[in-house]
């Protein structure tokens, strides 16, 4: 066997599964679950029609890279986007649909890494599990970058030892967080690329909750809009991964894409040959279908601005809590250790969340996501408000 696969650790809803083992909730309360981020708002019904309409696709094997017409769906959406010059995005060189991004997420590394001694992959602390697995798989060594309340849950790109960064090869990045919602400023994005031009390491830009944000006239700012403007019009040593799960509620299709500097996809391409994981010929007629409409996006959008309104008027009164720059979760603080927390919440109000400490790790004796949670706002808005007055009156009785 691989013998990285034992430095994996259990995925955070294994952990939560067994710190629930023994419990039982109060069931004369409906069960609200807001600790998994999938999406629970209805699939566009024209997605759908589109899926079924191509069902012929299925007797043809699909290729790698994907239908021209699902790469030109995706290239015209980056430029318009992200204001990228006409031409920017080659539907041939610089786009590369994939399976979902979390597989694409986790194989990119081995395929960009090199395996050279002491090798370092950089990533935020809370963090997307993948991102760590994929470091360990590729042979190297996670660095945590802690993203606190005093720094606005930024990573402090600074404060990392020349050291470090002589070492790394790859950058996670994920903007807006999951769990934060905090997103890259310009000022920061132009940080972190100019420590890559030193350092030649490549930066891969996790961006699937982009198209959840609070002002329309205020969309996340994305690595290749960063890029553009910082002078790399080739997107040298960047790429980011978008999907359609949270944009467009699919999270079941199982297609997002990588898009960025042409060289490293031409080796990922090759890479992805070997896998067998290309997505349907109707998953990609529906994913161009997708990506070419915007409406549907702005009104999922209007959903979650409702329900994160109305969850916040419940419990800032009476809980550390802010609103996210972006994204679907909350990342509030509690009094007590947050495993016992949520198992006790779970048993008092049969809300389900995930403890903060889950999905971060300890550096130099601090974990960021200590006395934290990460609370999922998916469901729908009567869901919401109900578990929201819940934790409220929760928070209220151990505050006596």
């Amino acid at each position: 066997m691989n013998k990285n696969l034992d430095r994996l650790q259990p995925y955070p809803f294994e952990k939560l599964a067994d710190l629930l083992a023994n419990s039982r909730p109060d069931e004369t309360k409906r069960p609200i679950k807001w600790s998994i981020g999938e999406p629970a708002h209805p699939a566009p019904e024209f997605v759908k029609r589109v899926l079924i309409e191509n069902l012929d696709g299925l007797s043809k094997y699909p290729v790698t890279i994907g239908s021209i017409e699902l790469r030109e769906a995706i290239s015209t959406w980056l430029t318009t986007r992200f204001a990228l010059p006409a031409g920017a995005i080659d539907p041939d060189k610089n786009v590369l649909p994939v399976s979902g991004t979390r597989e694409a997420l986790f194989s990119f590394a081995q395929s960009v890494v090199n395996g050279a001694d002491e090798a370092v992959v950089v990533m935020p602390n809370p963090f997307y599990q993948i991102y760590e697995g994929a470091a360990y798989m590729a042979d190297c060594d996670p660095y945590f970058v802690n993203l606190n309340a005093d720094n606005q849950f930024q990573p402090d790109f600074k404060s990392i030892p020349p050291s470090v960064w002589m070492r790394c090869q790859l950058v996670y990045v994920c903007s807006p967080s999951n769990p934060t919602g905090a997103c890259l400023s310009m000022e920061k994005w132009h940080e972190l690329l100019t420590i890559a031009g030193k350092n030649d390491f490549v930066i891969a830009s996790d961006e699937c909750y982009s198209e959840i944000y609070f002002n329309e006239g205020e969309p996340p700012i994305g690595l290749l809009e960063a890029a553009n403007e910082f002078g790399l019009s080739d997107f040298k040593n960047c790429v980011v991964f978008h999907s359609l799960s949270k944009r467009s509620n699919l999270p079941g299709l199982r297609s997002g894409f990588v898009a960025g500097d042409a060289r490293i996809l031409d080796k990922y391409r090759l890479y992805r040959t070997y896998h067998g994981c290309a997505l349907p010929p109707p998953t990609q007629k529906a994913s161009a279908a997708a990506w070419q409409d915007e409406e549907h996006v702005r009104e999922n959008r209007a959903i979650y601005r409702r329900k994160f309104d109305a969850v916040l008027e419940i419990l800032q009164p009476c809980m550390d809590i802010y609103r996210p720059q972006a994204g679907f979760y909350l990342w509030p603080s509690v009094p007590i250790d947050d495993a016992s927390f949520t198992r006790r919440l779970y048993e008092e109000e049969n809300l389900l969340v995930l403890p903060g400490s889950y999905i971060s790790r300890t550096v130099d004796g601090v974990n960021p996501g200590v006395k934290r949670l990460r609370m999922a706002l998916v469901a729908p808005y009567e869901e919401c408000v109900e578990g929201a007055e819940r934790l409220a009156a929760f928070v209220k009785r151990l505050a006596v």
